[in-house]
């Protein structure tokens, strides 16, 4: 049984007072659409039986699900981000909550725990929902406040694969770039969704559904949801917690009406062109391309459609924050609208995440009062050093940040030798440089954590790496029968700079992800608007392999569990060692707990001390165990593992312990 885990400053510890490291995968890509019907995005639909759908299957059948958590636990992750959507449990209307999806889920994470692997639940959101180019809230949201979800397409108000892409075509498409979906965050349906959400008293406090501000009535269905999912998990003590929301958007807080924002790729909205072109006037945009700059503008919403529906209005408009002038031109009346604040400028953190994370946590623990909260605030935001988390979190909050190689993750396109930070444009020559500018930009977002009063651990909630890299070259091989881990070499590498990144921090982390529907086509991907970052794939599920990709990438020694604190840790994959530093704690019982893939180390490998007698070691299962004798004082202890050149002893046996002197 998986004992029980808290926090200690910047450590999870566990009940044995043990410093513990969370190395996990997301689970999975496609939890974000529904089962039936399919709901994978290649595929046409109008979202007119969104009240119907069912996600029980996501991310697995039942009965498969001991096969795939066997298969992770094996690769030595001890943690799992289990995705769920507000859709998936509220999608036939509010209050009305889908009991077998429940029972569902609830089944899933225990599941987790027998094969040991901690459970913290993600309420996965990406630019608010399905019918918005994304995933995560349900369609009868947009009915709620007044949206035609039917109209976003023709009204250019958001960018939705289910529209645009044409899948009897296949491939890549120009009406639906890769990775343009995060566009839809600066786009009218997702502006006005976000804003009332997080804002609607401060900014449309006129503006009632069912007589409730339309903000707190779509947070409290919000939190009515997260909080039918907790009462069904609360009997499992390897479910550690709940994320506030992934990647929240802000909407148009905090911003002028003429602010365009930061845009990377993509057209450049202000919030009043927003405003305009949902209620059916055309607008012209700058045009941004990525690394580039400004490429051109375009027309919005030429037609002149408007999102509302019939009788609805926009609240903004009807407060008087803008209008139409007699030329037909949007014009701003009050441009500080989403900027201030009782004559104070508006931070969205502050102003709003801050009270947003006191009701997330005040309705779970209202459930079970001992879980963590992962907290979530803008990741572009976060990672460029603009904002960070507000003061006034809940007590145990975790700081579960985002990360990503932008460049690769945006272009489909990693060299080893050569990439660039997509933060300055520079130019990153060699692997030592990359894996450097990894460790700066991951530094930024663990001193987010460190800045909490008191201090919080950094768990990277998502990180990955696209497998369809470099013109999908893995894929073409493996089609012609090349069937070796050659095939993932580039992956392999770009992988191992990230932990070696994240073990030269000591950070816990939680892979992007495990998609049990991935295709290696470029229509399906994960399943979900082209994104291919599954560490395993059906197509790869054949013969003798077992589905993974890149394995050798991220099945790597760690630390799992230290009897004391964990001080540093490095892999070299090339000599087959691994190298950690502890600090033990004369207070704190338990062993020390430490990975070994079997396929890096072999059967037996040597366990060599630094300045220890009196240390008793076990090897099993890929596993090395070293327990530490008391003592009276605090005291630094080094350690070296590598493969054995000449294995003399029969396979199982105990791991040999050689002291030497440093």
């Amino acid at each position: 049984m998986l004992s029980r885990l808290t926090m200690r400053g910047s450590r999870f510890v566990d009940s044995d007072g043990r410093h513990v490291l969370l190395r996990g995968v997301n689970l999975g890509g496609d939890c974000k659409v529904p089962v039936a019907p399919d709901g994978h995005t290649w595929r046409p639909t109008e979202f007119s039986d969104h009240r119907t759908v069912s996600f029980v299957g996501r991310p697995f059948p039942i009965e498969e699900a001991d096969a795939h958590l066997a298969r992770i636990a094996g690769w030595g992750f001890n943690c799992l981000r289990l995705l769920t959507t507000w859709e998936a449990i509220e999608h036939a209307g509010p209050g009305d909550y889908d009991d077998a999806y429940l029972d569902y889920f609830a089944a899933v994470c225990a599941r987790a725990g027998a094969h040991g692997l901690y459970v913290f639940i993600d309420f996965h959101q990406d630019v608010w929902s399905r019918m918005s180019g994304g995933d995560g809230a349900p369609g009868w949201t947009f009915e709620a406040v007044g949206l035609d979800f039917t109209k976003f397409h023709a009204a250019d108000a958001a960018h939705v694969m289910q529209y645009r892409y044409d899948p009897a075509v296949g491939g890549l498409q120009e009406t639906y770039p890769q990775m343009s979906w995060a566009s839809n965050y600066r786009m009218p349906a997702n502006g006005l969704m976000w804003t009332l959400f997080f804002g609607g008293e401060a900014f449309a406090p006129d503006f009632r559904i069912d007589g409730v501000n339309a903000g707190r009535w779509l947070r409290d269905r919000y939190l009515g949801s997260m909080r039918a999912v907790a009462e069904r998990v609360a009997d499992l003590d390897h479910v550690i917690g709940f994320d506030t929301l992934n990647e929240p958007g802000s909407g148009w807080i905090g911003r002028t009406l003429d602010d365009p924002g930061r845009t990377l790729s993509g057209l450049a909205w202000t919030p009043l062109a927003g405003l305009a072109a949902a209620s059916g006037h055309a607008q012209t945009l700058p045009f941004h391309s990525f690394g580039k700059g400004e490429t051109g503008r375009r027309e919005i919403n030429p037609n002149g459609v408007s999102i509302w529906l019939p009788g609805h209005e926009d609240p903004f408009r009807q407060a008087g924050v803008w209008d139409i002038d007699d030329a037909g031109q949007p014009v701003a009346l009050r441009p500080d609208h989403f900027a201030a604040l009782d004559g104070r400028q508006i931070s969205a953190e502050k102003d709003f995440m801050a009270p947003f994370f006191q009701e997330v946590a005040a309705t779970v623990r209202g459930v079970r009062d001992d879980w963590l909260l992962f907290a979530e605030v803008d990741p572009f935001a976060a990672l460029s050093g603009a904002h960070g988390f507000p003061d006034g979190l809940p007590e145990r909050t975790v700081n579960a940040s985002h990360w990503y190689d932008l460049a690769a993750l945006v272009t489909k396109r990693f060299d080893p030798e050569r990439s660039v930070n997509p933060l300055t444009g520079q130019p990153l020559i060699g692997r030592q440089a990359i894996e450097d500018a990894y460790v700066s930009q991951l530094s930024r977002l663990r001193a987010m954590g460190d800045a909490i009063p008191g201090g919080a651990p950094t768990l990277i909630g998502e990180f990955g790496l696209p497998f369809d890299l470099n013109q999908r070259g893995a894929y073409d091989r493996w089609a012609a029968g090349e069937h070796s881990e050659a095939i993932w070499e580039t992956h392999v590498e770009a992988l191992s700079l990230m932990y070696n990144a994240m073990d030269r921090l000591l950070l816990s982390s939680t892979q992007w992800n495990y998609t049990v529907s991935n295709r290696n086509d470029v229509a399906i991907g994960d399943g979900w608007n082209q994104e291919d970052l599954s560490i395993w794939s059906s197509d790869q599920a054949t013969g003798t392999q077992d589905g993974g990709r890149g394995v050798a990438g991220f099945r790597r020694p760690y630390v799992r569990r230290a009897q004391g604190e964990l001080l540093r840790q490095c892999f070299n994959a090339v000599e087959g060692r691994f190298s950690f530093e502890l600090r033990i704690d004369p207070a704190v019982s338990g062993p020390t707990e430490v990975f070994l893939p079997r396929d890096v180390f072999g059967p037996q490998p040597v366990v060599t001390l630094a300045g220890e007698e009196d240390a008793q070691c076990v090897h099993g299962n890929q596993t090395v165990t070293l327990g530490f004798g008391p003592s009276p004082v605090l005291r630094t202890i080094s350690v070296d593992i590598f493969r054995r050149k000449s294995p003399d002893l029969q396979d199982g046996s105990l791991a040999v312990l050689k002291p030497v002197s440093r």
